[in-house]
């Protein structure tokens, strides 16, 4: 794996330009043995694909697969430029980090860089650096977490004396990786400090990899400098990284509690002092607190008197917060929890004490000492109960459940309920070498497997989805993790296990939607290994057309499925946005998704009535139920097939109302096939899929070639474009972006854009040049303040001046509410609205649109919604400019109605919902639209705006 060190660093370079430049790094990688002399042709081909610049001073000139073969080993080299080079487009490199690799492997550098890149004024600091270890500081970024898991914990180990007991300790650190082989003789070389109680410290920050803590203890007591050696401690310092850790550790001691460490026979018990996460494998139960005055001071010190009674780690949390469990034997730690009378406790034991948890329990339940009554449901225990702790109830003949439509569509069909399959594997491997060998095996096999559901797929969302598996699987990175594990003696299960988890549990901690769906890939794809590994096979589906029900379907569960014999699909878990749902809706199988646990205990062969349109499903239905859903089903073919017949047609109302039905689109490719599908145009290009689907960001040539396609596809048609929407929810790889806490309110969109006006002029120019003489509108997104549109309209405008066009117009996205509510104001300068009725819903309503339990809640048709829009409409008209909706409501059936009531103009929906939505505004006398919007308005909720709907 790839990392930085300070020897690979040279400062003070001087280079005339990017060409110079390459030459020194070629020069330095061939010296050092890593590459052939062929290989500079290499950076030089590279960079004529595209710049190699990063970002912040920094690029990281590589070479192209054609010169792979010219590398002789893996490594980098880092230049140092204090002057700067031009690297193109009036981008400065400071530091320039020359890759020779094999396969993508510095695209894990691009991780480590992603911190760094995030701090301010990098580049004046790479440039101002006068150590290698100050720039090596400065790459590393915010300080990383430091390493103390099962790896660097050693007890009992065989020791002389205590330098023997210091290798063992950097032994530990080493196989962890956090160290380089230099760092024990470095180590020796500081002086050790006295903890008390035996214990010792020793610290070094030379030849450090990753901040890392071992702790050993030898087998047998020893003595060094005529005191106790009980235990030592061995720190690999880095920055401040540790600082939190040794907080930990002196409250332990301050607190008397050192011989807990030392007494500790298992590796959890120490890791769980040192504040380590409690392992999966420790027994744990909850309970309400139902002290009056919450855990004070009295039923704690009861509490921490009984856990002291046993020989072993004690933890509590309150459930659902987001504090770590503190020792129950600390009466401190028990105070400063906070619980409230109400709140739940979830205690964990230590497995070789587990008959302290219901004595805990029980504890608790009598009071602690105290007087206690018995909670009722109007105290707060509901609002704090853990998901875990409702009892799902099995739904009955008749019961309507309702969850998240993901698919349109009527199914029915008996019940075919797939539970999530136990899998039973040894914890400790036969040898390294028979576990990598079975891992090998389990590997291949699944490989074969996807490359087989990737040929015989036609589906352009289902390949690309595998091919992402395919990836996965041969992530160097993963490989390495595993391969550690295994020559610890671990399993091939184990192993394999342990490291999808923690990579899964790594992105889904990065609270991002994008990366929260390939966390549930990364699962996927660990879960066929096991599958494999473990000699499971898949449980064998019913031969008559039938209903799927799981707790939630992963892309290769739906993918293998045959659209013939699956008539829909019922999920207890997940969101209409997962990889499933996606994939649900490219095999046209109706599909509702997050629908409650109860689900699952649903039996096998119960009939099943699910409407994926209405996100609804119903349960052992009656006949007459039966019957009106296949009739209505039965419509809707017929409906759809007369819609198509005339999907050409535009889209007038009874009483002669034309409204404009454009298409959505994400990508140039395949714009003839829009067009036959009936778009009058496109009413939203997403450019930041063309953005996504570069490796680099994309220069204005290949912008204005993607842009040229469309606009020629469209043979005058207008084509409505939004400039780049990216940010923290949406982050290219390439475009590294500062993590922030709330991403829905950071820097997204216009905001992100205006800080970088050189990629939005960039982005503009193509636009513009690609137009000549056909329609073209551009429309900036998530614009909130009108300073905000007046600085990009001035963009434009001077642009403009450069590049004429014959016919554009610039508007703005209606996202925010505050661009609604500003809508009179700015309909006087802007030249049309277009309406992201997905992010107006969740600003709106204050709801996540991919919110596991609440996503169904964020209803566009909610009347808060449809006002804005009615306000945007109203404003528009008055000023004689255009509103268009392009969010996923204006393909909704239930929302036409009231758009076009609303006297929006155009509505831009995906392709193959075209022809149908053209037919409903056929359907539609204009007058009766207006009055059924207006009583729609003077609602209280979507439901109600549904029902209204519905009755006409």
């Amino acid at each position: 794996m790839l990392e930085f060190t300070t020897a690979q660093i040279a400062l003070g370079q001087v280079a005339v330009d990017k060409t110079a430049a390459l030459g020194l790094l070629g020069a330095r990688l061939v010296e050092d043995g890593l590459v052939a002399e062929g290989y500079l042709a290499g950076l030089q081909a590279r960079e004529a694909q595209g710049s190699t610049y990063l970002g912040q001073g920094i690029a990281i000139p590589h070479g192209t697969p054609q010169t792979r073969d010219q590398v002789f080993a893996t490594g980098v080299r880092l230049m140092q430029f204090p002057a700067g080079v031009d690297w193109g487009d009036g981008q400065m490199v400071y530091l320039a980090i020359a890759i020779a690799a094999r396969s993508d492997e510095h695209l894990r550098l691009l991780q480590q860089l992603t911190r760094a890149l995030g701090e301010a004024d990098l580049a004046d600091a790479l440039r101002g650096a006068q150590s290698a270890d100050a720039l090596l500081q400065l790459l590393q970024g915010a300080s990383p977490e430091v390493l103390l898991d099962e790896r660097s914990i050693g007890l009992g180990v065989s020791a002389d004396d205590f330098d023997d007991l210091l290798w063992q300790g950097a032994r530990l650190l080493r196989r962890a990786e956090c160290v380089d082989a230099s760092f024990s003789a470095r180590l020796q070389q500081k002086e050790p400090l006295l903890l008390g109680e035996g214990l010792w410290l020793l610290s070094c920050d030379q030849s450090v990899r990753a901040p890392g803590l071992a702790f050993v203890t030898p087998q047998q007591p020893l003595r060094h400098l005529g005191q106790p050696l009980n235990g030592l401690f061995c720190l690999a310092s880095h920055g401040d990284a540790q600082h939190a850790l040794l907080d930990r550790l002196c409250t332990l001691l301050i607190e008397g509690r050192g011989q807990e460490l030392l007494r500790a026979t298992a590796v959890n018990g120490v890791l769980a002092l040192l504040g380590g996460a409690v392992p999966d494998d420790w027994p744990s139960a909850r309970i309400a607190l139902a002290n009056p005055h919450g855990l004070h001071a009295r039923p704690a010190k009861i509490l921490a008197q009984l856990a002291k009674e046993f020989d072993g780690e004690v933890r509590v949390r309150v459930a659902d917060s987001a504090g770590t469990p503190v020792s129950v034997k600390s009466l401190s730690k028990l105070l400063s929890l906070g619980a409230r009378r109400g709140q739940v406790l979830e205690f964990s034991v230590e497995p070789a004490i587990a008959e302290a948890l219901p004595l805990l329990l029980k504890a608790v339940e009598d009071g602690l000492g105290e007087e206690v009554e018995a909670l009722t449901p109007l105290a707060p225990l509901p609002q704090e109960l853990d998901e875990a702790d409702i009892v799902p109830v099995m739904p009955v003949a008749g019961a309507i459940i309702q969850g998240v439509a993901a698919a349109s569509g009527i199914a029915n069909g008996p019940a075919h309920v797939q539970l999530q399959q136990a899998f039973d594997y040894p914890l400790r491997g036969e040898s390294p070498a028979v576990e990598r060998q079975h891992l090998r095996a389990a590997l291949e096999r699944v490989r074969a497997d996807i490359d087989e559901l990737i040929q015989r797929s036609d589906v352009t969302a289902i390949r690309e989805i595998f091919i992402t598996h395919q990836e996965m699987l041969a992530d160097p990175g993963l490989a390495e993790e595993v391969e550690v594990r295994l020559r610890q003696g671990e399993s091939a299960p184990a192993a394999w296990l342990a490291v999808i988890d923690s990579a899964a549990r790594q992105q889904e901690s990065l609270q991002d939607t994008l990366l929260a769906e390939r966390a549930a890939d990364l699962r996927d794809v660990g879960r066929r290994v096991l599958m494999q590994l473990c000699g499971i096979s898949e449980t064998p589906e019913p031969q008559q057309p039938y209903v799927l029900v799981m707790a939630e379907v992963g892309p290769s569960d739906v993918a293998r499925l045959d659209p013939a014999r699956v008539a829909g699909i019922l999920t207890a878990r997940g969101g209409a946005t997962a990889h499933s749902a996606i994939v649900a809706r490219a095999l046209g199988i109706p599909a509702v998704v997050g629908a409650g646990d109860g689900v699952l205990l649903i039996a096998s062969g119960t009939p099943l009535l699910l409407d994926g349109q209405r996100g609804r499903v119903t349960v052992d239905p009656a006949i007459d139920v039966l019957a009106h859903a296949l009739a209505e089903r039965e419509q809707r073919v017929q409906r759809q097939q007369a819609a198509d017949a005339r999907r050409l047609e535009p889209a007038i109302t009874r009483d002669g109302h034309a409204v404009e039905v454009f298409a959505n689109i994400g990508e140039s490719a395949g714009i003839d096939r829009i067009v036959e599908q009936g778009a009058e145009g496109v009413g939203l290009l997403r450019t930041e899929l063309i953005f996504m689907a570069h490796p680099q960001l994309p220069d204005e040539a290949t912008q204005e070639a993607e842009y040229r396609r469309v606009l020629d596809g469209l043979a005058g048609r207008p084509l409505v474009v939004r400039t780049l929407d990216v940010g923290g929810d949406k982050p290219l790889p390439y475009w590294p972006i500062a993590k922030e806490e709330n991403p829905f309110l950071g820097v997204r969109g216009i905001r992100l854009t205006l800080q970088r006006p050189k990629v939005m002029e960039s982005q503009l120019r193509a636009l513009l040049r690609a137009a000549g003489d056909r329609p073209l509108r551009i429309m900036f997104p998530m614009v909130g303040q009108i300073e905000e549109w007046r600085e990009a309209r001035r963009m434009v405008d001077r642009l403009l001046e450069e590049i004429p066009v014959a016919d554009l117009q610039v508007g703005i996205m209606i996202e925010v509410p505050s661009a609604a509510l500003l809508a009179p104001v700015l309909a006087a300068e802007v030249d049309f609205f277009s309406v992201g009725t997905n992010d107006l819903t969740q600003y709106t309503l204050a709801i996540d649109r991919g919110h596991p339990s609440l996503s169904a809640q964020a209803d566009g048709l909610h009347p808060a919604v449809l006002s804005l829009i009615d306000m945007t409409v109203r404003a528009a008209h008055a000023h004689g400019k255009w509103v268009g909706v392009c969010g996923e409501l204006a393909a909704d059936a239930q929302a036409v109605p009231l758009l076009v009531g609303l006297d929006v103009d155009e509505l831009s929906v995906a392709a193959r919902s075209i022809a149908e939505v053209k037919a409903q505004v056929r359907a539609l006398s204009i007058e009766q639209a207006r009055g059924l919007a207006r009583q729609a308005l003077a609602l209280g909720s979507a439901a109600e705006v549904r029902a209204l709907v519905e009755m006409h």
